[in-house]
């Protein structure tokens, strides 16, 4: 008798924790992880307001005396992401991503170590900012922390993709998508024009291959005075 009352709540108690596994497992399947989900949009919220202060911050005396020198707007550029590329730290916010088409709008990150990607897209290290000639590099989650990524297979030839750094403003057209092997590190090698080169892990729940999207940069806007 004792033992039949103590294997009832237990038997319960097991059947709401089934219940609960499902759950987790259907959301994770149709949506994303929820218990990482929930993680990443709290430490984007810590990195809006990060950035917004990034993008407050007005240029030293020494990077405006260097400025000055500097021409052309593509030179300021150039320095401006050369000098937030040397500066940042892995985890800190260096930009925001916005992909219209399928809904995204992420703080961005430097690195793309574990830590780093748990807050966000990550930017390639090694690979320059927006700003400075060559192939920009961003890493992102499809089904975990967020999964920012997570659609990256719905980005069609001709979509936008805006890049906001603290300086200016860089529209890409999306040109093409490739499925790779995860050793395939030359797409994030430098091209005749300007690329921006999203990855993530391929297919979903997988990390067999990378999905690699290539766009080319259309338009660059600075920001304010900052360049001035």
């Amino acid at each position: 008798m004792g033992v039949r009352r103590f294997l009832r709540p237990l038997s319960a108690l097991l059947l709401v924790v089934g219940g609960l596994l499902l759950i987790d497992a259907v959301v994770t399947l149709v949506w994303q992880e929820p218990v990482s989900a929930l993680y990443s949009r709290l430490q984007q919220s810590k990195l809006d307001d990060k950035l917004a202060t990034l993008e407050g911050t007005e240029p030293t005396a020494g990077d405006r005396k260097v400025l000055s020198r500097l021409g052309s707007l593509d030179r300021r550029l150039a320095y401006a992401a050369r000098t937030l590329n040397r500066r940042a730290e892995d985890g800190d916010p260096v930009a925001r991503i916005r992909m219209p088409s399928i809904g995204v709008s992420s703080v961005v990150v430097a690195g793309t170590d574990t830590a780093s990607l748990r807050l966000g897209p990550g930017h390639y290290p090694g690979t320059p900012l927006p700003g400075t000639r060559g192939t920009v590099a961003i890493a992102g989650h499809r089904t975990t922390y967020g999964a920012p990524f997570r659609k990256l297979d719905k980005l069609a030839r001709g979509d936008r993709v805006e890049v906001r750094m603290p300086y200016g403003t860089f529209s890409y057209e999306v040109q093409r998508t490739r499925i790779v092997l995860p050793t395939a590190t030359q797409v994030t090698r430098k091209v005749a024009y300007d690329q921006l080169v999203l990855t993530a892990c391929h297919p979903l729940y997988s990390a067999a291959k990378r999905i690699v999207v290539f766009a080319r940069l259309v338009d660059a806007r600075p920001k304010g005075s900052r360049l001035a």
